[in-house]
């Protein structure tokens, strides 16, 4: 396992990460504490999840899993999500606003069952509460000890460098971290998002890295996606474009010796701003695999030619040269 900084923080972080956004809702206590145990003997140390996932029951079980081994592991979850309601009730206030803040961070404070968040992220962008109160309510709780850093999931370009500036004026916390959906085969977040947050020093927490399972190579043209899968609840999501571009990936990782895992793991940690794919799983073994499919290394010349086969969605020019 490679461990890389979480931007230009000292948060030190594993290459490859565990989304626990299937605790509690496809796993029970016992799966997740099998999942979470592969995770730890492969040297996974980001744990990802998030407030509103399964109402708060991930966080419980995460924190029931990491019961006596707190200090093997880098927790990051969320909270504010725009579309959630965690029963906070309306005098929390807007989910981005001071109030609503510190009853979430207690709340989870207390299904994690630890004393502090090691990054507290916001989860979508509050269109009501001021960057600056946000700013400023995040700040009090790493002073507190609360919370050791903080990030943002879901900003666009503009909103990164905005929050950027933000705090630097008002000499508060500075956000590490941007959690946006990226994968090699949706790669629109380069256009704006991967290049803000190099600019100002964010460690880029791809979600979705999967693409919802199109890059496990499970579902193909022709094989539909299993019942019970996140893939198979997304309608639409599935299209012929995105299989074309599916198969081709699958023929090009197979004449280089790979598995699409490979190309969609360890391709995507070779992006500038990438810190950590934290990919989701519901078997261990599925854990040992990403963990596997992080070691590949591309080269320059390979992930030329994956940009031929799945180019972001810049104006002009090559997208990944630009930033690589």
């Amino acid at each position: 396992m490679r461990y890389q900084p979480l931007g230009t923080s000292g948060l030190i972080v594993s290459a490859v990460g565990l989304g626990c956004n299937n605790f509690g809702v496809r796993l029970d206590y016992e799966a997740t504490r099998q999942v979470v145990d592969t995770a730890i003997d492969n040297g996974i140390t980001l744990f990802d999840t998030a407030d509103m996932y399964s109402k708060g029951t991930s966080e419980e079980l995460l924190g029931r899993s990491l019961k006596g081994r707190r200090d093997q592991a880098v927790i990051a979850t969320k909270f504010g999500h725009a579309h959630a309601d965690m029963g906070y009730g309306p005098a929390a206030g807007a989910k981005g606003g001071r109030a609503y803040i510190r009853r979430a961070v207690e709340a989870s404070l207390r299904r994690l069952d630890t004393d502090y968040i090691d990054l507290y992220q916001l989860h979508t962008p509050d269109p009501y509460t001021p960057i600056d109160e946000t700013l400023a309510a995040l700040d009090e709780l790493v002073r507190e000890g609360k919370v050791r850093y903080i990030g943002h999931s879901n900003l666009n370009g503009w909103e990164i460098a905005r929050a950027a500036h933000v705090a630097n004026e008002l000499g508060t916390t500075s956000f590490v971290s941007a959690q946006n959906h990226w994968s090699m085969l949706e790669r629109y977040a380069e256009v704006e998002v991967i290049p803000a947050s190099v600019e100002y020093g964010l460690g880029v927490l791809p979600y979705f890295p999967l693409a919802m399972g199109l890059l496990t190579g499970k579902v193909r043209r022709g094989v539909e996606p299993a019942a019970g899968t996140r893939l198979a609840d997304r309608e639409g999501y599935v299209t012929e474009a995105k299989l074309d571009k599916v198969e081709a990936l699958i023929a090009w990782a197979d004449k280089n010796g790979l598995s699409i895992l490979d190309v969609a793991i360890g391709g995507l940690l070779a992006l500038p701003g990438c810190a950590s794919v934290i990919a989701g799983a519901t078997k261990p073994e599925q854990v040992t695999a990403n963990v596997a499919a992080g070691e590949w290394d591309p080269t320059d010349a390979q992930l030329d030619e994956i940009d031929e086969i799945v180019p972001a969605l810049l104006p002009t020019g090559n997208p990944a040269s630009l930033y690589r």
